[in-house]
């Protein structure tokens, strides 16, 4: 896909038509799987007591979805680099369609595992390609930065939304949390082959695919992923063991991709500072956030007895970052730079959570309103300028397999934030009285504060005293972070 340029020519930040129009589509995508998740989250109870489910098979509803999605999106990004990104972008979408629908159909739990596991696989595919087709359809500077900036805006805005429409269609039938995104998808997949601009096939001349790395890397991370999401229900010498077999095969990929003539991740490009500081600090951003999601999801609906619809509209002030992303974050990276805006939005991360560390049974929502709105702040601020520094500077051949490390780290960081929250929780949690419940509530609220802290401590390393700072003039956006 070629460069899309401004009406004028040249990099000045503002968008043609047909870049207006790409732009509508990945973002249309992104938004469709960040409401996906989030819809499927609020309709838990309901799928259980429907499909006559366990509640521990129950969890395997999202961590079927959580492995194909981490597992398969190293591969799926080196895919989109090999075969053509507008061509895998259309063809997954249209399979996450396609899963969707037999989801909602589906009338045992296994049907609805499959389906989500599927779906995972689709979105691992179909997130790197979209990702790509922006690093690499437009141009570095003003106007890429712009349109990262809207995307993740518009990923983040789906999650929200999603949340408080969760609870509305569960209200009428949770299979509505799957028809739902069939039919929106329907519109995205059309607009997708009307306004993605055809590519002529990469020459694949030299660059056979690397069997044997996608099989050990794809197997090392299902693996790594399937043994922090059933760290909280087996035992530790069965999880250890899990974790022995993921690392042997890690080590086997690097053995394959040092020797390959062709490989699916170049070791050089994990010799990069800023793209391995990037993905560590999405990794343990995306860690704290979702483990503080699923506490305070506990704590409201539990301790407090709120409904979902309830719990949805009180998180929703989050979602804040869906209006901030695409106006306020552009201007703060032109004006300081793409590492301190990530730096802090990590220090407003951390504030958040502190804020919500004396966290007592009968707290009011007003009292909880601070941390929840700058955690929003604090997520338009990291979110985004994260997803620039973890491609930025990436030769354009390589683009997908930046874009599917980068979102590897965002999931695998989500799995282990949530299984170190519920792990700790449990620990703390000596029976089901609330001042008991609470105990284990204030025990986790730490796993994301750590979390947070160690993401900020990473991205200081990127901080750099510039001689443009001595001199006054802008700091660059593309200062690594």
């Amino acid at each position: 896909m070629s460069t899309v340029q401004s009406p004028s020519g040249g990099d000045t930040g503002r968008m043609s038509g047909r870049a207006r129009g790409v732009l509508f589509v990945l973002c249309g995508a992104i938004f469709l799987e960040g409401i996906d998740v989030a819809m499927l989250n609020v309709a838990l109870p309901s799928i259980r007591d429907d499909l006559g489910m366990s509640t521990g098979t129950l969890q395997w509803v999202v961590s079927a979805y959580v492995l194909g999605y981490g597992g398969f999106m190293l591969l799926g990004g080196r895919a989109a680099d090999l075969f053509g990104r507008r061509r895998m972008f259309v063809f997954w979408l249209a399979v996450f369609l396609l899963f969707s629908g037999l989801g909602g159909l589906a009338t045992e739990g296994w049907m609805l595992l499959v389906a989500r596991f599927v779906t995972g696989v689709a979105a691992a595919f179909m997130a790197p390609a979209g990702l790509s087709i922006i690093t690499t359809g437009f141009a570095e500077g003003p106007q890429r930065t712009k349109a990262l900036l809207v995307y993740s805006g518009t990923a983040a805005g789906g999650f929200s939304i999603g949340l408080v429409v969760g609870g509305l269609l569960t209200a009428v039938s949770w299979r509505w949390v799957f028809f739902a995104p069939v039919i929106l998808s329907a519109v995205i997949l059309l607009a997708a082959v009307a306004l993605l601009p055809a590519s002529p096939r990469p020459d694949r001349r030299g660059r056979p695919v690397d069997l044997a790395g996608a099989v050990t890397v794809t197997g090392a991370i299902l693996l790594l992923v399937f043994a922090v999401e059933r760290a909280t229900h087996v035992d530790a010498v069965r999880t250890t063991g899990t974790v022995a077999v993921s690392l042997a095969l890690f080590l086997a990929f690097a053995v394959v991709e040092r020797k390959s003539s062709a490989p699916l991740v170049r070791l050089g490009l994990l010799r990069r500072g800023g793209l391995v500081r990037a993905n560590l600090a999405a990794l343990l951003f995306s860690g704290g956030f979702f483990g503080f999601q699923f506490i305070v999801t506990l704590y409201l609906q539990e301790l407090r007895g709120w409904s979902a619809l309830q719990t949805s509209f009180a998180m929703i002030v989050i979602g804040v970052d869906t209006v901030l992303s695409p106006t306020l974050t552009p201007k703060l990276v032109d004006r300081f730079g793409n590492a301190r805006v990530i730096f802090g939005g990590l220090v407003l991360a951390c504030l958040a959570y502190a804020l919500m560390l004396p966290l007592e049974a009968d707290w009011s929502y007003a009292l909880m309103f601070p941390s929840l709105l700058v955690l929003g702040l604090a997520f338009s601020l990291a979110y985004g300028p994260l997803t620039i520094a973890g491609t930025e500077g990436v030769e354009e051949e390589e683009q997908g397999v930046a874009g599917g490390l980068l979102y590897t780290s965002f999931q695998f960081g989500a799995a282990i934030g949530l299984s170190a929250a519920a792990a700790v929780d449990i620990a703390a949690t000596d029976g089901s009285s609330p001042g008991e419940l609470l105990d284990g509530y204030q025990a986790a609220l730490v796993v994301p504060l750590v979390a947070a802290l160690g993401a900020a401590l990473i991205s200081a390393f990127g901080l750099r005293k510039r001689a443009d700072d001595v001199t006054g003039a802008p700091t660059p956006a593309s200062a690594e972070v």
